[in-house]
């Protein structure tokens, strides 16, 4: 059972917090003053402490100590003024149960789960150290209610670092974090969990810098025992502007929980994942050390990153309902360290490092199913899209333009044509609505819904429709390529490429433009 260290300078008040946290089986530690508890803190797990001990000063300097080796709970008759990283606060006054219910669920996140495996591992020297974790949850589907997932807690050396989200299910699946910058010499890491079992482990010392800046990712608040929202990779590209070197660290969200519509997701993004960058590491001359960093904040705005570090990892958080990123000064009590992939998009959206990991359609399709997001082929049901099995997803390259471009799909023996923006013209993509960031270079991704069981072989013609708004009614919609266009397997993974077009079209306003397939 937990360890528990109690700090409260009213000796009436610490007697009964002591005896109603050992009632319900804790170990527990008591101090009066920050002093004793700071001497009391190693191998505590969890801090449970009056904000002013007595004095707000020496609150302060006992949150500092605890911060990053023990959960901590904050009570007090008020909130501070400044925000504090603690993982709860609770005013006063409180009930006894919900007190207990805090520390019940802090307690399930952490150590207090059973020992999965212990693995042990030894480096050369002192360097950032990667792992892959083979995980499996028998019994947990993310399609189902009531099943969706178990949560692992990663310790390394004995100190709890990070939780993974078995989004995998019952499956065995890799799952690739970082962990940190570790000494030279034997390690261990331990994982813990109910119903998680860990059939392979692997690690490997890195010398890259993608890694040593790569972002810890604390889950969004209102994500927190839900299986919703959560970041399944991180992938990081290095870019310039106006000749300024950066890394560029992009998350992709199991879903979109606030900002676009599922129906609009697919007609302009071909998903219903979300996909944001969250950080950019600004290099110096010599590419070896970071001079300054970003973060995309609320409303997509580029701001300064000043927030805390854990070694030379910053502390991030979503804020939003749409994943824009806050610094991590009060964090939630599940944080990812989700080791990034370095791709080079050169050619491609975005949306090519889900072709590479095809996991995260699966993920995004069961994840729509469960929480009701699906509706038949074919029918208007609000918002719901069909099934993510029953689209023609596009890859293309567009000039920028204020006029939209949609595609086009007819089948073979079917007079009908299908199209991406289904009747709705602010669903076709603008291009110059789109930063950088979410259109690299131009190329963006779209779907068109057909038929379920719709085959390759029985596409007759694809086409581009170019649409405009009134103040853009002369603009001209240029398809400069499409890369590719392929539908799902049954197991969500793209298939072969159906389709490409290697010269640039020119599309008037109001005209549609066709191609035959042979």
């Amino acid at each position: 059972m937990a360890r528990i260290l109690v700090v409260e300078d009213d000796p009436g008040q610490l007697e009964v917090r002591k005896l109603i946290l050992e009632q319900a089986d804790y170990e527990v530690v008591t101090a009066r003053d920050a002093s004793n508890a700071i001497e009391k803190l190693p191998g505590c797990q969890l801090v449970l402490m009056d904000y002013r001990i007595p004095t707000t000063a020496d609150g302060l300097r006992l949150i500092r100590a605890a911060v990053g080796h023990a959960r901590i709970v904050v009570l007090s008759g008020a909130k501070p003024d400044v925000p504090l990283p603690v993982d709860e606060f609770l005013t006063k006054p409180f009930s006894s149960r919900k007190l207990l219910e805090v520390i019940a669920k802090l307690c399930l996140l952490l150590l207090f789960l059973p020992l999965v495996r212990a693995e042990s591992f030894r480096i050369s020297k002192p360097s950032e150290v990667a792992a892959e974790l083979s995980l499996r949850a028998p019994g947990t589907d993310w399609g189902e209610a009531g099943h969706e997932a178990a949560l692992a807690t990663v310790l390394v050396d004995g100190r709890a670092q990070q939780q993974i989200m078995l989004y995998a299910g019952a499956a065995t699946f890799p799952y690739s974090v970082f962990l940190g910058t570790l000494s030279s010499g034997e390690h261990t890491v331990d994982v813990r969990g109910d119903g998680v079992q860990l059939l392979q482990a692997t690690f490997r010392e890195e010398s890259s810098d993608a890694v040593a800046n790569a972002p810890i990712l604390f889950a969004r608040a209102n994500t927190v025992g839900k299986y919703t929202d959560i970041p399944l990779l991180v992938y990081c590209e290095r870019l310039s502007e106006n000749g300024d070197a950066f890394l560029q660290y992009t998350v992709i969200f199991s879903n979109e929980d606030g900002g676009t519509s599922t129906r609009a997701l697919m007609a302009r993004w071909g998903r219903s994942t979300d996909i944001e960058y969250v950080y950019r590491a600004f290099l110096t001359a010599d590419g070896r050390h970071v001079r300054r960093a970003t973060i995309q904040g609320n409303n997509h705005k580029e701001i300064e990153f000043r927030g805390k570090m854990d070694g030379s990892h910053p502390l991030l958080m979503p804020i939003t309902d749409n994943n824009m990123i806050g610094e991590a000064d009060t964090p939630t009590p599940i944080r990812y360290q989700i080791a990034p992939h370095l791709v080079d998009l050169t050619g491609h959206s975005r949306e090519q490092v889900m072709d590479r990991h095809p996991f995260a359609y699966r993920v995004m399709a069961k994840e729509l199913k469960r929480e009701g997001k699906l509706r038949p082929f074919g029918i208007v049901d609000g918002e719901k899209v069909s099934d993510p099995i029953n689209y023609l997803y596009f890859e293309m390259k567009l000039a920028n333009s204020e006029a939209s471009v949609a595609a086009l799909v007819r089948l073979k023996s079917d007079p009908r044509w299908y199209s991406s923006h289904l009747g709705h013209a602010d669903y076709a993509i603008r291009t110059w609505k789109r930063n950088s960031a979410e259109s690299p270079k131009g190329f963006v991704r779209t779907t068109v819904e057909l038929p379920p069981g719709t085959k390759a072989d029985q596409i007759a013609e694809i086409g581009f429709e170019c649409l405009v708004l009134d103040k853009a009614a002369d603009s001209v919609c240029g398809v400069e390529t499409v890369t590719k266009a392929f539908l799902l397997d049954r197991d969500y993974a793209p298939g072969a490429n159906v389709w490409t077009l290697t010269g640039p079209v020119q599309i008037p306003a109001g005209a549609i433009w066709t191609s035959a397939l042979k």
